[in-house]
């Protein structure tokens, strides 16, 4: 009798061993040429995902829209969007929830020699926006220049397209300015393009008190109330993530190949930007200026951009607890 308690103690404690040792599987949604899959192979590299006993499955996609239909297709756990579509999302029944992931912003770009050199210019030419038509950083900009009487959807040419083939097509000449994700902006920068202005530098215009992190993991609340414990784990493994980013430039060189970067001062803008971007306010701060600039949008761009909702949805920002 002893040997076979003694048997299935062991065999009880092996099974209990295998369960705690199982990692947590979280499906991410990430777009190929974006900054996340910077993040994530600093994870990888680092290990910081074994650490956090999670196993990351990743789909690339070749645009936010088709992580959106990913994530609300129940294809995907986990995916970067704005707090502005999270807020009409949930406004229309989905309860989707933010986490805020950068502050980086992107900017109106210009070739060095452009006539262009205020955003009032911008009138009757041609504009093409990285993204879609609810890219956060072309709301901002809608909304900012509607302060000064200005109509961009009607007073310029809009073109909509992936941030890849929007950079493609400035470097082209195909178009008199461009409003794109940061790191195309700085590709174009670095090959001699002129920054008009930066969307983070419009932003105190629209009633902002700080930097305000545009830019967030979005996932499903219901998902996270029955996965807090791998949130949590996913929340503190990306902020390792950040933090290695901002003390080495080491894990900066191992990620090199992933950034675009043709030379070392492209990867240096990258790499300095991306610090800039890194959150450092309380999710409270940030969701009061969200609140600000979701009244704003409201405000002037009606139901075809915010949705059905006059306020931010008061779910949008995850709090995942005390200090967050």
């Amino acid at each position: 009798m002893r040997v076979l308690a003694r048997t299935l103690a062991l065999a009880i404690g092996l099974a209990c061993g295998t369960a705690a040792q199982a990692a947590d599987t979280i499906r991410l949604a990430v777009q190929k040429t974006g900054t996340f899959s910077w993040e994530l192979a600093t994870i990888r590299q680092a290990g910081l995902d074994k650490e956090a006993n999670l196993s990351l499955e990743v789909t690339e996609l070749a645009s936010p829209e088709a992580g959106k239909i990913a994530l609300r297709a129940g294809n995907a756990d986990i995916m970067l969007s704005d707090w502005l579509w999270v807020s009409r999302e949930r406004a229309l029944g989905a309860k989707l929830t933010f986490y805020p992931y950068s502050s980086a912003l992107g900017a109106v770009m210009v070739p060095a020699a452009s006539p262009i050199k205020t955003l009032a210019d911008l009138k009757g030419r041609k504009l093409a926006v990285g993204g879609g038509p609810i890219d956060k950083s072309w709301l901002l900009l809608q909304a900012r220049m509607k302060q000064d009487g200005i109509d961009l959807k009607t007073d310029a040419t809009i073109v909509y397209g992936a941030p890849p083939l929007i950079a493609a097509k400035a470097l082209d000449g195909e178009m008199d300015a461009s409003l794109n994700f940061w790191n195309f902006c700085a590709q174009l920068e670095a090959k001699g393009f002129r920054r008009l202005v930066g969307i983070e530098e419009i932003l105190p215009k629209l009633g902002a008190k700080g930097a305000v992190s545009a830019v967030g993991y979005v996932f499903d609340e219901g998902w996270a109330a029955s996965h807090r414990d791998a949130v949590a784990r996913f929340i503190a493994m990306t902020r390792k993530a950040k933090q290695l980013l901002v003390s080495s430039d080491a894990a900066w060189d191992k990620i090199a190949a992933l950034t675009g970067a043709t030379d070392p001062a492209m990867l240096k803008t990258y790499r300095d930007r991306y610090r800039d971007g890194i959150p450092r306010r309380s999710i409270s701060d940030e969701e009061a200026d969200a609140r600000v600039l979701y009244r704003v949008l409201a405000d002037i761009g009606g139901r075809d951009l915010v949705g059905p909702a006059a306020e931010l949805d008061p779910g949008t920002f995850y709090h995942a607890g005390s200090g967050d």
